[in-house]
């Protein structure tokens, strides 16, 4: 499974919007890795931000 695929599967999983840092540690992938990931999700238009800082599946 890839990093993108854990990410995404973190999102399906939860009920609420999580933070860069949650998302990390809990797929145990490193922060500025995870940044990159979600950069490109949001480009995809699979992510968004419901508030600063928060992200969620779309």
């Amino acid at each position: 499974m890839s990093e993108k695929e854990k990410v995404l599967n973190l999102f399906k999983s939860s009920e609420n919007p999580l933070k860069l840092g949650d998302i990390a540690n809990e797929t145990g992938i490193e922060s500025n890795e995870v940044s990159k990931i979600i950069k490109e999700l949001r480009e995809e238009g699979k992510v968004y931000s419901p508030k600063r800082c928060y992200y969620a599946l779309k």
